[in-house]
């Protein structure tokens, strides 16, 4: 039986598969943690290819999953899905390695993170973004306001959050949230990762850091928005949004 997270490795090169397709690669603990493990078996790669099978890349959080518990329960698998998210970003961020993204399909919710936390992304033709918050009633995770507005200002950020107005793949390269639309885009991550990891790897792994800076100031801004997440996912209006969005999925 596979697991929720595939990984492969190609001589200096790793590759990294969200393996839930199912339900869209939607994320729960058991994915972060296995995807956490991952990360760690591949420190040792000059590149790291981070894909996805199905349709989807990934959907973010899944909603069933929160609507299914309730009270002190809810809070409790908030507040580890959101932190197991935040440490994930972190550790692609703290890989030595560059993370190429490889992008398909949906891209909404928290799942976002995992892009923004990549160095390099690759997105087909096909992407779209999307927060999808405001309209379930849920606070923003996955470095919507932790990293989003830096990437591509505050104005964009805002008017996207605020309104649910997905982002195309066009859109997304305009900018500067992904590199460049590719119609293949596993291929060229892994062309990519080759390119990179024939390169010298200490001046690499010297140019991520510097690229990432200060890794400790996202970690309290990841920090803040697990805060926020906890805090409003047991109000009236989630519970609200979480059934009527469960009841338009269910059509």
């Amino acid at each position: 039986m596979q697991g929720l997270i595939l990984t492969q490795v190609d001589g200096p090169v790793a590759t990294i598969v969200l393996n839930r397709p199912e339900r869209h690669n939607s994320l729960v603990p058991e994915l972060l943690r296995d995807l956490l493990t991952a990360l760690e078996k591949v420190a040792d790669a000059r590149a790291v290819v981070l894909a996805a099978e199905g349709r989807s890349f990934s959907t973010g959080g899944d909603v069933r999953a929160f609507a299914e518990r309730d009270g002190d329960a809810l809070r409790d698998y908030a507040n580890e899905l959101v932190g197991l998210l935040g440490e994930t970003m972190l550790a692609i961020m703290r890989l030595p390695a560059p993370v190429i993204a490889a992008v398909h399909g949906m891209v909404t919710g928290g799942s976002l993170g995992l892009l923004l936390a990549s160095d390099i992304v690759l997105i087909h033709p096909s992407v779209t973004i999307a927060p999808w918050y405001t309209t379930v009633g849920f606070a923003p995770d996955g470095g919507w306001t932790a990293l989003l507005p830096y990437r591509i200002g505050a104005s964009r950020a805002a008017v996207v959050q605020y309104t649910n107005t997905p982002i195309d793949a066009e859109t997304a390269v305009a900018w500067g949230l992904a590199t460049r639309v590719e119609s293949d885009v596993r291929r060229a991550a892994a062309e990519l990762a080759r390119t990179i990891a024939g390169q010298r790897p200490g001046a690499v792994r010297a140019t991520k850091r510097l690229i990432n800076g200060d890794l400790d100031a996202i970690a309290a801004r990841l920090d803040a928005e697990r805060e926020a997440f906890v805090r409003q996912i047991t109000t009236p209006e989630a519970r609200e949004g979480m059934t009527a969005f469960l009841s338009r999925a269910a059509r």
